[in-house]
């Protein structure tokens, strides 16, 4: 009977020892998380001064004013001096918008020199800027850049507080960083989150690789610095996406590698060059890589090239695949524009290619993209004899001398009418211009369905289709049922 009780007395402690240790072992895990959780005091504390606010001033002239911009200081007894004295002066003064918080800025050199965003301070007549001790300066813009929506502004002061750049090449996904900024106007605002992608693309925007990040940012924020854990600036908050005009999740920001070197040319110049070669490209998709014999999907396809530019001079063709320029790999279509953009004007380059089945490695003098670009335009063939469908349901005719001419190509066929089938489905409408088939140019119907002909079914085709300014490849896969 003793032996039972004492059996049962261990097994009770055993009980009280297995409840003691896994409080231990859950309090120890609990404490070991909530160390491992970031603490930006000591970021803010030391780099918050580094942050400004930007407030601007609008002068909003009147019909009256913008008419007569100074009043002629006519003497008193002019016949005109009682006119102006009673019908013009009460309205000429220009009115003058409150200052409003604009945005965020952030300091890059101890003598003033400020980076923001473009859009920021765009068409401003005064700029306030607001240190975070209170002091107040007016700025005045060294020069703005609208394709990276960078802008350098300066005040007249020393010995300021100068943030560190860091490298946005080494940030991770999943990294965490810190946004401090002026949203909605509340100034000196702190904001974290992480790095949710790197290196993305987003429409009308083909000169910076965004740094996405789930950081709250809102109205205000624009032109603030995005800081990594080491309190280096990485970025330059611009940009969210939203549908209500306030943050839902998705942010970005332009690195800051590309913010200085947009700012080095501002300063020295006021105005940013860049690179060109005159072609028009698309993403290199499975579908083309298989019509092309790609092994792989990267580079950037040329789908168009500009007469006597600097890619026609080095004989890049259309349906070649840029593979690496100026020895940097073109991964996606997008990395193309952004790697030529920054490639200094008039220097030569080595430019590597995919064509007809081979590697080929062609020199290029590198181009400058012009102020201002007209828009080619040009009309389609009308009133034409209607031919019979070929197997994609297309009704082509070739091109007149005049049309090439207008187009500016030296070959094509005319989409007259297509009938419902795979062209129809596959995007081709009514008006296009056919280049290409593949690999080949296409100069007459005849040859156009020559080469459809001698594709079997189930294979991948690719037309080098030109709309309008855009110029494309579309792909389709033949079948037995059409």
């Amino acid at each position: 009977m003793y032996s039972l009780n004492m059996v049962g007395i261990l097994k009770i402690k055993m009980v009280r020892y297995l409840v003691l240790w896994l409080i231990m072992v859950t309090a120890s895990a609990v404490s070991a998380q909530t160390k491992e959780l970031p603490n930006f005091t000591g970021l803010v504390d030391q780099y918050g001064a580094t942050v400004v606010n930007i407030s601007t001033i609008q002068t909003q002239k009147n019909a009256v004013t913008q008419l007569f911009p100074e009043i002629p200081n006519l003497p008193k007894d002019s016949p005109f001096y009682e006119f102006f004295r009673r019908h013009i002066e009460p309205f000429s003064t220009p009115r003058r918008s409150e200052p409003r918080s604009m945005g965020s800025g952030f300091i890059i050199s101890s003598d003033g020199y400020i980076l923001t965003n473009a859009h920021v301070v765009e068409s401003a007549d005064e700029i306030t800027v607001k240190l975070n001790d209170k002091r107040e300066f007016i700025a005045k813009v060294i020069g703005t850049d609208k394709k990276t929506d960078i802008a350098l502004i300066k005040i007249e002061a020393e010995n300021l507080q100068k943030v560190n750049q860091g490298d946005p090449e080494k940030l991770k996904v999943g990294e965490w960083v810190v946004a401090i900024g002026s949203p909605f106007g509340f100034e000196n605002s702190v904001t974290a989150g992480i790095v949710s992608a790197k290196g993305r693309s987003l429409a009308q925007e083909n000169y910076v690789p965004f740094i996405q990040t789930d950081v709250a940012i809102n109205p205000g924020n624009s032109g603030g610095p995005l800081f990594n854990m080491h309190g280096e600036v990485v970025g330059i908050n611009s940009q969210i996406y939203s549908r209500t005009g306030g943050f839902m999740g998705l942010s970005f920001a332009i690195p800051i590698n590309v913010a200085t070197d947009i700012a080095d040319q501002l300063k020295i110049s006021g105005v940013v060059r860049r690179g060109r070669i005159g072609v028009l490209i698309q993403e290199v998709t499975k579908e083309l890589a298989d019509s092309f014999g790609l092994p792989g999907t990267r580079g950037a396809l040329v789908v168009s090239v500009e007469k006597n530019g600097p890619a026609g001079v080095a004989d890049i063709r259309a349906r070649d695949v840029i593979l690496a320029f100026d020895g940097i790999e073109v991964e996606t279509s997008a990395d193309l524009p952004r790697i030529v953009g920054n490639t200094v004007p008039d220097s030569k380059v080595k430019v590597k290619i995919w064509r007809d089945g081979a590697i080929k490695n062609l020199q290029l003098k590198v181009g400058e993209i012009p102020r201002e670009e007209s828009d080619l335009q040009y009309q389609s063939k009308q009133d034409q004899e209607v031919d019979q469908s070929n197997r994609l349901g297309l009704v082509l005719s070739e091109l007149t001398d005049q049309q090439k001419t207008q187009l500016e190509i030296e070959s094509g066929l005319l989409v007259e009418n297509i009938q419902p089938g795979i062209a129809s489905q596959s995007g081709v409408r009514k008006g296009d211009v056919i280049l290409g088939f593949n690999s080949k140019d296409v100069e007459s119907v005849n040859q156009f369905n020559k080469l459809l002909d001698k594709v079997e079914d189930g294979r991948n085709i690719a037309l080098l289709i030109k709309r309008g300014d855009l110029t494309t490849f579309i792909t389709m896969k033949l079948n037995s049922d059409e």
